[in-house]
């Protein structure tokens, strides 16, 4: 049964809450590829409401579960084309994670009933909660599917810049560590919503950072806060790098400030990362290979690719993985592995006792 070739969707919204990426993916056995994948942005009132959860009243976030279950149905109607879909892997929207918590938790929504409802298939989601129920992270799963996409080959850090950051050193027949490296696009796309009072998300290309003079004793010191000091395995969640961080550093944010701002925070990502991979890498790497949203942003990369050097960095594209594609992709073999009854977490990098099969099936209607 492992070898039956499935058509599996990924389904998948980050730290950012951009919107909802969604990736057709065949599988089978030991073979993935890509079918197609696109974004599908939020409206700004849903974006407003995941960003501000921890606001939100009981009923209001029992709503929103529900909101974004309908908007994850409908994604998934849409990426699929017509095609018939065998199973959907759906990672939900994250509004808090918590492992050092007592008990440690984590909490996604985006009701997967409803996609199960509308795609008439099984749906596979809420894939957290187990490897943290079994004493680890629950986070970054995607070691699984790196060590799965370049166990075989050389030593590399693999590497995705989404909100936050997340570093998997895999190769020579195995995942060594994963684990979140610290922020990625999140503290920048922050500034940018906040001085642009929320007609900007993103500061496209790098073209303001690029335009800013770092405060390189900020960063210094940033890069001495505990997290960054702490070894493997260990997680994020946007609130510990999020608005509180802005103002704790920066005061009242002012928009003619707002290049300078960009540039030092485009230092910590880059740099966060560069200490990580220099530290916490078993040995020395054959090459980096980004994916995600940073891989887009030229400035950012020219500034990785100075600071890794001479490692060469190169973009998960060319490897047959779509940057924006990967984590979607991701969901739906976690799913594939879930639904076969295989293992699908990463104990080395989360933490996690043992080997354990993630995610919740959602039966489709009879």
């Amino acid at each position: 049964m492992l070898q039956k070739k499935l058509t599996v969707l990924g389904l998948m919204s980050g730290t950012s809450a951009d919107g909802i990426t969604a990736a057709a993916v065949s599988i089978s056995g030991k073979s993935l590829k890509v079918l197609r994948f696109e974004t599908f942005p939020f409206t700004k009132p849903v974006r407003e409401k995941i960003l501000n959860a921890s606001t939100l009243r009981l009923s209001e976030i029992s709503r929103l579960n529900a909101e974004l279950g309908i908007l994850f149905a409908q994604a998934a109607h849409k990426i699929s084309q017509g095609r018939k879909i065998d199973l959907i892997g759906s990672h939900g929207q994250t509004l808090w994670h918590g492992p050092g918590d007592n008990p440690p938790n984590t909490f996604q929504v985006g009701e997967p009933a409803f996609i199960a409802e509308e795609m008439k298939c099984p749906v596979v989601a809420d894939f957290r909660p187990q490897d943290i129920a079994s004493g680890g992270q629950g986070a970054p799963l995607i070691a699984a599917f790196d060590q799965f996409l370049h166990g075989q080959g050389p030593l590399r850090a693999v590497l995705n810049i989404g909100g936050i950051a997340n570093v998997s050193f895999v190769g020579e027949n195995k995942l060594w560590s994963s684990f979140d490296t610290g922020p990625g696009n999140c503290l920048m796309d922050l500034a940018v919503r906040i001085l642009s009072s929320g007609k900007k998300s993103i500061d496209l290309n790098g073209r303001l950072a690029s335009q800013g003079k770092p405060d390189l004793s900020k960063v210094k010191k940033w890069l001495n806060l505990p997290y960054f000091k702490k070894f493997p395995p260990k997680s994020l969640d946007r609130n510990e790098f999020g608005g509180n961080f802005l103002r704790n550093h920066f005061g009242k944010l002012r928009a003619q400030e707002l290049p300078d701002i960009l540039a030092t925070l485009a230092d910590l990502t880059v740099l966060s990362i560069a200490q990580s991979i220099q530290k916490f890498a078993p040995k020395k790497v054959s090459e980096v290979i980004v994916s995600g949203g940073g891989a887009l942003n030229p400035f950012l990369m020219k500034k990785l690719s100075r600071a890794l050097s001479p490692v060469p960095i190169l973009n998960s594209e060319s490897l047959g993985m779509p940057v924006m594609a990967k984590e979607a992709a991701c969901f739906a073999w976690l799913a594939y592995r879930a639904f076969l009854r295989l293992p699908n977490n990463c104990p080395k990098a989360t933490g996690a006792r043992g080997p354990r099969i993630l995610g919740k099936i959602i039966h489709p209607p009879l």
